[in-house]
């Protein structure tokens, strides 16, 4: 069945168009508009949203987890019956190509799955308790209990670059349903029929489960001005943003400006350090330079873990590798941009590089003319020198774009390390007699991401538990959450203790019978036995 895309908001499953500032997207390859029309929310619109939100909240905030994981498992299923329109429409908006969109919506809806099945495993909500020690001398030690809650309504803005796994329905939407929290979503205006669909297939299962209609909304618009209402609305609790540093340093300065500051979990970027020392060029210098350029110019280098600066020891074969890299990158065709924003926004970046001292350029630096927005594979080299003179060598290149650092020792890499701001990932390519120094390189480069490669590429990130996506600023706002899997709803949930509560009275989390049979740590020690209540005699 096809899905009439109207460009309209939806709010709490009912459509609105109330707006006068109207939109269309573009088709990156023809760079002509599309045929639908979309409008930017009004600031009734916004308040509408959120107020329902709101609404819903007070019902979902206590919604059993098996509940909480049907409704996830449901909007996975309801997204895969989009069937062949999902992908037609996101090709006309994005030009990503039906395999790669195809991919995504596997993992979009993979990740939904893995939150439903981690809400049924249960220990998400991570109780611990320190039973009551009654004779404890000189006063009696109190019984605490302690598990997470869901916020409140969440502000998701969806991404450019992964206009499923990162956008209506994406990482941020699922982690925050699955802590309970109503979500609105600022669609972005780069596939907005792309999110519609979405957007329609979420509201499919809140019929279907019969769940609030405020648990979600669909917000688009253009302007700068449909985000900051968004996130300056009293009623909003949480932000989950993914795109550019200043978007996103313009949203943490709003919310933290609000009489009420909120948590904003930005993920702003990143250039993804690599280091490559000269044993692992001299083993296997062909085999590097081969994933290098694979994944460099994945998805048009459009990737926030896009490897966008490399480091090397200065030598005869590091000179060769460079030159290698750049031809490789010369010869491969250049793939095609999102949109105009971003065609621009990378030639200007990369002028305003190649402006800086010491920078040469060894290929590519230049917009590709043509029916798409495109954009050359370009490489830029400098020294350690300039680089640790100058902080703008680590601006992100948002494209098929590297720069390569030459180090005049192993000694001035490592110093050079000390100069990293904070980013997403960092690699070490090594051989198995580079281990001391390899070594050295992680402990230095532990404090600049968060997440250490060996021998591999950043592009590729795996939806799993373990999976740490975040890194300190500027990559990110907060350094200690993840986007990306399952311990991403850590960042719409919070820590309550309930103390001397009696049992009766407490979650069923933190009951003495355990009959979530779910993990916990009690009096320091993990299990999932019960407990009997040792209390001391004022608590009934």
């Amino acid at each position: 069945m096809t899905i009439a895309i109207k460009g309209e908001q939806l709010i709490a499953g009912e459509s609105s168009r109330d707006g006068q500032i109207t939109f269309s997207s573009v088709n990156p390859q023809t760079k002509t508009p599309l045929s639908w029309s979309f409008a930017d929310a009004t600031l009734d619109e916004i308040d509408r949203a959120v107020n329902v939100a709101s609404s819903a909240f007070e019902e979902t905030r206590d919604y059993p987890a098996d509940r909480l994981a049907e409704f996830l498992d449901r909007v996975a299923v309801e997204i895969d019956a989009l069937g062949g329109q999902l992908l037609e429409v996101a090709q006309a908006e994005t030009a990503l190509g039906k395999t790669r969109l195809s991919g995504e919506r596997q993992r979009t809806t993979g990740q939904l799955r893995k939150f439903a099945a981690l809400l049924r495993e249960g220990s998400y909500v991570e109780a611990i308790i320190n039973t009551a020690q009654p004779e404890r001398q000189p006063t009696p030690g109190p019984f605490i209990g302690r598990m997470l809650y869901p916020l409140g309504p969440v502000a998701v803005f969806s991404a450019s670059n992964f206009p499923f796994a990162f956008a209506v329905a994406g990482g941020d939407t699922a982690s925050a349903f699955a802590a309970g929290c109503p979500v609105i979503v600022k669609g972005h205006p780069s596939h907005p029929a792309t999110s519609e669909l979405f957007g329609r297939a979420i509201n499919q299962a809140i019929g279907a489960l019969d769940f609030p209609a405020g648990f979600f909304s669909l917000l688009q618009g253009r302007s700068v001005e449909v985000g900051q209402s968004l996130v300056t609305h009293p009623g909003v609790t949480a932000v989950g943003f993914t795109g550019s540093l200043g978007a996103g340093r313009a949203i943490y300065n709003a919310a933290a400006a609000r009489p009420n500051p909120i948590p904003v979990y930005a993920e702003m970027g990143s250039v993804n350090p690599v280091v490559i020392l000269p044993g692992a060029l001299q083993e296997r210098a062909e085999a590097i330079a081969v994933g290098l350029v694979s994944s460099l110019t994945l998805g048009a280098g459009q990737f926030c873990t896009n490897p966008g600066l490399i480091f090397v020891v200065d030598g005869p074969q590091s000179r060769q590798f460079l030159e290698d890299v750049s031809q490789r990158l010369k010869d491969q065709e250049a793939g095609t941009l999102l949109n105009q924003a971003i065609e621009s926004g990378l030639a200007e970046a990369v002028s305003q590089t190649q402006e800086l001292p010491s920078i040469q350029l060894l290929t590519g630096g230049q917009v590709i003319a043509g029916e798409s927005y495109c954009y050359a594979n370009t490489v830029l080299q400098s020294t350690s020198a300039a680089f640790r003179a100058n902080p703008d060598l680590q601006r992100e290149h948002f494209g098929p774009v590297t720069l390569f650092v030459k180090c005049q020792s192993l000694a001035d890499l490592l110093e050079t390390m000390a100069f990293l701001h904070g980013h997403l990932t960092a690699t070490v390519h090594a051989d198995q007699n580079e281990g001391q120094v390899a070594g050295q390189l992680f402990q230095r480069l532990r404090d600049k991401a968060g997440r250490l490669i060996y021998n591999g590429f950043p592009t590729g990130v795996e939806v799993v538990y373990a999976m740490h996506h975040g890194g300190p600023y500027p990559a990110t706002t907060a350094s200690a959450t993840t986007s990306v899997g399952m311990a991403a709803i850590k960042r719409f949930m919070r820590p309550v203790a309930f103390q001397d509560v009696p049992d009766a009275l407490l979650p069923s989390a933190l009951q003495a019978a355990n009959p979530l049979g779910i993990w916990r740590i009690i009096d320091d020690h993990w299990t999932q036995n019960p407990f009997v209540r040792n209390e001391h005699p004022d608590i009934v």
